[in-house]
């Protein structure tokens, strides 16, 4: 069991905001994934509209907490996130 985290870019949140803040979200996700968070993988869905959202998958429902916990663009108020549980059925 997996637990996902979907971001939406919070109303009134235009692109040269999330460009501001990304490199500090940037380096938060490198520098947890590096220490062992539980990240499995993350990014944006290709939308022409970066409030297109993106999203998250962590090892557990923890890791998601202690990541959104301190992620920028939950930090300064661009997205609100929610985690989902996730059974996903893999093909190997």
């Amino acid at each position: 069991m997996e637990f996902v985290v979907m971001y939406n870019v919070r109303e009134g949140v235009d692109r040269s905001q999330l460009f501001e803040v990304y490199p500090r979200h940037k380096a938060y996700f490198e520098a947890f994934h590096a220490a062992g968070g539980g990240l499995i993988a993350l990014g944006p869905f290709q939308t022409a509209d970066p409030a297109g959202g993106s999203m998250g998958i962590f090892a557990s429902r923890e890791d998601a907490e202690r990541f959104i916990a301190e992620d920028p663009f939950v930090t300064e108020g661009l997205a609100d996130p929610r985690i989902l549980e996730w059974d996903a059925v893999r093909f190997e």
